[in-house]
């Protein structure tokens, strides 16, 4: 299918232009030879209050089969795409599963062209949680699919350098475009600072001068330098002000992940990578759900409630202190719950779980967001504006920053792509390439002890080789695979991250929380496969796992973010050198973690390895077979 052709006409002067309200004349909002700003401004004033509405609602979308629109409810989708786009007037949506390229593009172009039967025909910005990781974590982030993967960006950030940070940012960016995508809701720049903490394996670290640096490289990887243009893909930085410090490690998506805590005294730190993105032109910022406990600024004391309805966070601080003029959006779901194969969510209304979902609605207003992330119940606002809770002159100062971002991507000029240059550029091979030597060069090597008088690492190619957690195909790379480890020269096992399996509420199960030791059982096993020949671990650190116990017996120790079998393969065999440096410190036990402060970065008492740790292969690596 070809890329579809807008339909425009020419003005007196020759101007060529779309007719978007479909009077065939020209409006100023159809002119493209005014600003931006001029364009949305005129817009504001011919909108109906229902289209007004609409746009402050950044809903979830799903794809129909083959790229078709979703004719019924989706799995976490609540309406049909018809219902959202025309029924609801909404026109920002956050898309979760992508099929191919073509498919995708072609989806977007059907997508546009329904926004087109609307009266304004704005157009929908189609928005994406980060879908270039190796692995899928449903609510955080998905899998790369058709598109380059590439380390999480944790694993990134072992690569200590922003500039590779822009490099993926880019190849990003090119992907996006090319099937429709022209919003990040990321990056995700909040500080790790708490070890157990789930989400921080789509952080950059806890160096707040570091990530503040990777902010501003991402951030003009993604946008083009300061401000939008025709290429750009606006970026949504998050989660303002810092959602690092959670109580325990416990996620806020969750009940009993609610609080904040700031007992090191270190709010100011967490600002450190937002400032940097606000100075750089991030479009947007997204407040996460937490809920401040026992914070002060300026020695008046913050209410404690969640981020997302506190006026004294986003008005006070970010509007004013801050001077934050770009788009405020809500994280997913503080209005209203909901149940997903069976399993609920509640509302993310922390602090107001007592308000009614309409005066949550006008609590978020109050506080100074522009648009509801997850949430559809434009009746609502409605409602508040009915019964005077809200004013249309409070709805028109969100619409004209909505519009304007819109504006400045060109959509109302030409929102389609073309398929053909979408199945061409998305995962092109040299893409493909950059992202996997990312992959290998982000493993960190921590421990490479001498076996028969030469380091174990990198392996040798008449090796025999023992090996648990990497398929087969991957495996046969590393040497002859043997089934006994007793007629093994060496035993590689890779270990997934430890966590606490929760599965009674909806996104539980994919949010990896709770205790960082290894089961103990694993632990002895792998001492007794240890007696028996070397042994190499390689782990996987979405968060920083108590590696303190196989100090004890392994010959090497790797850890990742995010390496491929055919990654982590490039660097046992040398032919990628590992240069990753751990983001964070690895505590030495759990008890030093309970001892340590949540807000504080490597707080953890004589950690088994310090931030920064790293080796490198001696002398010459084997060539690539």
């Amino acid at each position: 299918m070809p890329k579809p052709q807008p339909t425009t006409l020419t003005a007196e002067d020759g101007t060529v232009f779309r007719d978007l309200d479909h009077d065939q004349r020209m409006a100023p909002f159809e002119d493209p030879r005014l600003s931006p700003a001029e364009r949305a401004e005129d817009l504001v004033g011919r909108l109906s209050v229902a289209e007004k509405i609409g746009l402050f609602f950044h809903d979830i979308i799903e794809v129909g089969p083959h790229g078709t629109l979703m004719e019924a409810d989706g799995v976490v989708a609540r309406s049909s795409t018809r219902g959202v786009v025309v029924d609801r007037l909404i026109n920002h949506v956050n898309v979760h599963a992508l099929p191919s390229a073509r498919e995708s593009a072609e989806w977007s172009n059907a997508l546009q062209e329904l926004a087109a039967t609307t009266p304004h025909s704005i157009p929908v910005t189609v928005s994406s949680d980060p879908r270039h990781s190796f692995a899928a974590n449903t609510g955080a982030a998905f899998a790369a699919g058709a598109m380059s993967a590439w380390p999480e960006p944790l694993g990134l950030a072992a690569l200590g350098d922003p500039e590779r940070v822009r490099e993926f940012a880019d190849i990003a960016r090119r992907e996006y475009v090319a099937v429709g995508i022209r919003s990040a809701l990321h990056p995700q720049i909040d500080l790790g600072t708490e070890p157990r903490w789930g989400r921080q394996f789509h952080t950059f670290g806890n160096d707040s001068a570091f990530v503040a640096d990777v902010a501003a490289a991402y951030i003009d990887g993604f946008q083009i330098g300061r401000g939008l243009g025709r290429t750009s893909v606006a970026a949504m930085a998050k989660h303002f002000p810092g959602g690092g410090p959670q109580q325990d490690g416990e996620d806020a998506h969750f009940p009993y992940g609610r609080e904040q805590v700031y007992p090191g005294g270190r709010f100011a730190d967490h600002l450190v990578p937002f400032r940097r993105a606000i100075e750089v032109g991030t479009s947007a910022l997204m407040p996460y759900y937490g809920m401040p406990i026992g914070l002060q600024l300026d020695g008046a004391p913050i209410e404690e409630v969640g981020f997302g309805f506190n006026r004294q966070i986003l008005t006070g601080l970010l509007r004013d202190q801050l001077g934050f003029d770009g788009v405020i959006c809500t994280d997913w779901g503080l209005v209203t719950g909901t149940v997903v194969r069976g399993r609920p969510l509640p509302a993310r209304a922390w602090g107001v779980e007592h308000l009614s979902p309409l005066q949550r609605v006008v609590r978020i207003l109050e506080a100074g967001a522009d648009q509801l992330g997850g949430e559809a119940r434009t009746d609502l606002l409605q409602q508040a504006l009915d019964e005077g809770l809200v004013t249309e002159a409070r709805l028109d100062e969100s619409v004209r920053r909505l519009l304007l971002v819109k504006f400045q991507l060109g959509l109302f000029d030409d929102p389609f792509v073309d398929p053909d240059a979408a199945e061409e550029l998305v995962g092109r091979p040299d893409f493909v390439r950059a992202g996997l030597r990312a992959q290998a060069e982000s493993v960190v090597l921590l421990r490479n002890a001498e076996v028969a008088g030469a380091p174990v690492l990198p392996l040798r190619r008449t090796l025999r080789v023992y090996v648990e957690g990497i398929p087969a195909a991957a495996a046969a790379r590393l040497g002859q695979v043997v089934s006994d480890p007793a007629h093994a020269d060496v035993a590689i096992v890779r270990l997934a991250a430890p966590y606490e399996p929760r599965d009674d509420l909806f996104l539980e199960g994919f949010f990896h929380q709770g205790s960082l030791e290894y089961r103990p059982g694993l632990v002895a096993r792998l001492r007794e496969l240890a007696a028996v020949t070397p042994l190499i671990i390689e782990a996987n650190l979405e968060r920083p796992g108590i590696l303190t116990p196989f100090t004890e017996f392994a010959a090497a120790i790797l850890t990742d973010v995010g390496a491929s079998p055919a990654a982590l393969v490039a660097v046992l065999t040398g032919a990628v050198p590992p240069l990753g440096r751990l983001p964070f410190e690895v505590p030495r036990s759990s008890e030093a973690v309970r001892r340590s402060r949540s807000d504080v970065a490597d707080d953890t008492e004589d950690p088994i390895f310090d931030h920064g740790a790293g080796l490198r292969f001696p002398g010459r690596a084997r060539p690539e077979a």
